[in-house]
């Protein structure tokens, strides 16, 4: 039976061409562990396997399936950097902790196409390269980028002028680009199972179907309850994105819930040639829009159109067609055959949360906006700390923990983000040449740093505004943090 014929999966692209895999049993007894992890997804998963390679016992608990949300149903790209653009990273912990950061992003990313390596599965089809375009005729903007990535932060990069762009992607629509070339793309969701067959082999449990209940994090053992069973641990891993709020709701509310629509074209045979010949992934500009990259040979699986509100996912896969179709006119009316989302936690400062909450309760969370390597990068960091009492985790401290703003931040959002995708269109049709700079990282799927700026004021309150959470009524202290 195919990983799309059972529950807890939504249907997807993904899960219609996933491995087959047998599915877990819920935790049925008590069990005792040196470290239980919440939340299978992929930070969950690495975790879990670098922790079990170490010679400590772990258990992951799953409410669902295994990498049944955002981990298995993203674009599929794996980059190196941050949500957060290299400039804004720069200005918040100095050029030299910059440099030391983007360097454990391209150790994640490195650490997954490695793991890709040791899978012995067939259809995760890692394909390299990331052109991130520009939709503005705007030299000096790209060159600025080139210069911050490749001479400050020593990242391998290439500047694209847009007669080579226009070669590869046969639109006007785009000029320069900035070229990743160590960047992939692959099948996140083949990928989530091979890693926890890895994680198992390791010696890792993994229990699907388990939901942790409720958790007491206090002593020297913690004590985490599922519907059926119980875990006892001397360290608990919180790894379940926005989930995590319906354990401990004061560490949900620091996370913007997002979601992300993707959209796979029916079979565009010899027309795509016409349109695209590039294999690598796409992005398009600042903002949620849009990602593509080529899948199956002949269709584009199409990711954007970002609301901070679960929407109907078939019209805006409607729409994420239309954008292509745009693009690229010589393809024809475009049409999707599947449309789904998923729900991705984004932070304030656009970082991961990654550390230490309190002594044994560790986070990482907060990969909305990234690619894939981040998730990696967490894990890797936090079994590191457990197993080794590694502290490089520390690097991520400038980054704590920031009340989301609640409903009205989740409005800002989604002002912001309809603004981002109005402004960018108007200015690409006027062939804008003076477009505010970013002065950093190309973006994928991140916001302009003018929109965060107001999003930050909209959602701080004087008090939130040193960057500590301030949530009494925590199961864990009155203010935790990444310490």
């Amino acid at each position: 039976m195919s990983v799309s014929d059972r529950t807890g999966y939504r249907p997807s692209w993904y899960t219609a061409t996933a491995a087959r895999t047998a599915e877990r049993a819920p935790l049925t007894t008590d069990l005792d562990v040196d470290v239980c992890v919440i939340g299978a997804g992929l930070a969950g998963l690495t975790t879990a396997r670098e922790i079990a390679r170490g010679g400590w016992s772990v258990a992951v608990l799953e409410a669902r399936r295994i990498a049944w949300n955002a981990s298995g149903q993203n674009g599929g790209f794996v980059l190196p950097g941050f949500a957060a653009p290299a400039s804004r990273v720069v200005e918040r912990v100095g050029l030299a902790h910059a440099k030391e950061l983007w360097a454990l992003s391209q150790a994640g990313l490195d650490y997954v196409r490695a793991t890709i390596g040791e899978i012995a599965m067939p259809d995760i089809d890692p394909v390299d390269g990331w052109l991130n375009v520009s939709k503005l005729d705007d030299t000096a903007r790209t060159a600025a980028t080139l210069r911050l990535l490749e001479e400050d932060l020593g990242v391998e990069v290439e500047g694209w002028a847009s007669e080579r762009v226009r070669e590869v992607l046969k639109t006007d629509r785009y000029f320069d680009a900035v070229h990743f070339p160590g960047a992939f793309h692959m099948h996140p969701l083949n990928y989530a199972l091979g890693l926890a067959a890895l994680a198992e082999q390791a010696g890792a449990h993994i229990f699907e179907h388990a939901p942790a209940v409720a958790i007491d994090p206090g002593g020297v053992r913690k004590r985490i309850d599922t519907p059926q069973g119980r875990v006892r641990a001397a360290h608990v891993v919180l790894a379940g994105n926005v989930h995590v709020g319906a354990l401990m709701p004061q560490l949900g509310r620091t996370l913007l819930p997002v979601w992300s629509y993707v959209a796979v074209t029916a079979p565009l045979g010899p027309r795509l040639a016409q349109a695209i010949t590039y294999s690598g992934a796409v992005s398009d500009g600042v903002g949620p829009d849009t990602h593509y990259r080529v899948v199956d040979g002949d269709r584009l699986l199409v990711c954007g159109r970002a609301t901070v509100w679960e929407a109907d996912a078939h019209a805006l896969g409607r729409g994420l067609a239309a954008d292509i179709a745009g693009l690229y006119p010589q393809l024809g009316a475009v049409e999707c055959e599947l449309c789904w989302s998923g729900v991705l936690g984004r932070t304030i400062h656009d970082m991961p949360q990654i550390g230490e909450l309190a002594p044994g309760i560790w986070l990482a969370s907060g990969f909305g906006g990234h690619g894939c390597n981040t998730t990696a990068l967490a894990g890797n960091l936090v079994a590191r700390a457990i197993v080794d009492g590694d502290d490089t985790w520390r690097l991520f401290r400038p980054f704590e923990l920031i009340w989301a703003g609640g409903s009205v931040g989740r409005a800002a959002a989604q002002i912001a983000y309809w603004w981002t995708r109005r402004r960018e269109a108007g200015k690409a049709r006027q062939g804008n040449r003076h477009a505010d700079p970013i002065g950093g990282a190309p973006a994928s799927a991140r916001w302009p740093e003018r929109a965060e700026s107001h999003l930050s004021l909209a959602m701080r309150s004087d008090a939130s505004a040193t960057d500590a959470m301030v949530l009494p009524e925590a199961a864990l202290p009155a203010e935790p943090h990444l310490d």
